[in-house]
């Protein structure tokens, strides 16, 4: 994964006896998402309808009393279908550009490289050519640091939670795609374990950022590094709810569907 601002933070495995340091596969799947099965919307020439519309000085965007627990919240659509461990079946617009990033990384089995691919098979783009082996060999990394043989899954008892808490997104420019089907999606996320005996973890990873990059491809978003996506790569300032900074930066708080 490419997150160059995830930051190391320690997430307590009891059942293992170690510590994983700033655990996020390296931090995020630089994109390609929706998970292309049971999507509706197949006219992909159109340009997709815009549930969150670019932030703009006349939206308030540039007020300076304005923050992300003030300003606009982006509800995650509810996914159509399931497949291979990945949610699927996202609107073919800004927002379900977002709740399909936010739902893959919240179900993303960063810890189990078996189940780790399946996810990836079903929501990677056919153009991220060694995009799903590059994240596999990031897996296999993290278990190997927390004392884990290379292959395998979660261990017995210990369970994960990825929270994210707000997305910055941002059109890419692509001339053989129309604007808004290529996306950067900035996440900021909490990630939580709870031990074998059931107890939590006292010491969470807090207000990570990742960035995924998805396009809306064969009737869904789907995840890319692509290099003319990755030549457009930036950095955001860092979210907080009460920050002016990162409302005028782009961080809307995501809410998740009852």
């Amino acid at each position: 994964m490419s997150d160059s601002k995830t930051r190391r933070a320690r997430l307590t495995l009891a059942a293992l006896g170690v510590l994983t340091i700033g655990a996020l596969i390296g931090g995020g799947v630089t994109a390609v998402a929706v998970l292309g099965d049971g999507d509706t919307h197949k006219d992909s020439g159109k340009a997709p309808s815009t549930a969150s519309p670019a932030p703009s000085k006349s939206s308030g965007r540039w007020n300076s009393d304005i923050t992300p627990e003030k300003g606009h919240k982006v509800t995650l659509s509810v996914p159509t279908g399931q497949k291979g461990g990945a949610s699927t079946g996202f609107p073919h617009t800004t927002d379900g550009g977002i709740s399909a990033v936010v739902y893959f990384w919240e179900e993303y089995a960063f810890l189990d490289d078996q189940k780790a691919r399946q996810q990836l098979e079903i929501a990677t783009s056919p153009d991220a050519e060694g995009y799903i082996d590059r994240q596999i060999s990031d897996v296999r990394k993290l278990r190997e640091k927390v004392g884990l043989p290379p292959s395998g899954g979660t261990p017995a008892g210990v369970t994960f939670e990825t929270s994210v808490n707000a997305a910055r997104v941002r059109a890419l420019n692509d001339p053989d795609l129309p604007r808004g089907d290529a996306l950067s999606v900035w996440l900021d996320y909490d990630r939580y374990a709870t031990q074998a005996d059931g107890s939590p973890d006292e010491d969470p990873l807090k207000d990570q950022m990742t960035q995924f990059i998805v396009k809306w491809q064969d009737g869904g978003w789907k995840f890319t590094d692509e290099a003319k996506y990755k030549s457009q790569r930036d950095s955001p300032v860092s979210y907080a709810p009460d920050s002016t900074y990162a409302w005028q930066n782009g961080w809307w708080q995501v809410r998740h569907a009852d």
